[in-house]
């Protein structure tokens, strides 16, 4: 896995083929991992049932939804899973650039997450991609 999950994170088995070994997956669960130990963590508490927890929502939506695409055993529904995960990106996206409307974190934070929220939506695009074409083969 890469260098930037944790040390204390709990690594998955790789020696299994299922969504945990997608590329996809493992750069949506760093980009999560990240927004709960730099950004949730800066929230004022009279967020806790708000914000806070539309972001929680919005990024764990984003590996579930690869995942349960992954359990999907046809085309066309694991797409629309994945579809919703890309959903759940720009949602992420948008509570962020509230978060720093509001001064609860920085322009350069947002900005650091904005890179990697751009990097793993190009990624499930052309995961995306790459199943339309499974299916029309």
């Amino acid at each position: 896995m890469d260098g930037n999950i944790p040390s204390n994170t709990v690594m998955i088995k790789e020696n299994k083929r299922d969504f945990t070994s997608l590329d996809v997956w493992k750069k949506c669960r760093e980009l999560k991992l990240k927004v709960y130990e730099q950004v949730l963590r800066l929230l004022p508490v009279e967020e806790k049932y708000n914000l806070n927890d539309q972001i929680r929502r919005a990024a764990v939506s984003i590996t579930a939804n690869i995942a349960e695409g992954y359990g999907r055993f046809n085309y066309q529904e694991s797409i629309q899973y994945y579809r919703i995960s890309r959903g759940s990106i720009y949602e992420l996206k948008d509570h962020l650039i509230t978060c720093m409307d509001l001064k609860y974190i920085s322009a350069e934070l947002f900005q650091t997450i904005e890179v990697e929220m751009e990097e793993v939506s190009k990624l499930l695009n052309g995961y995306i991609r790459y199943i339309k074409g499974k299916k029309n083969e």
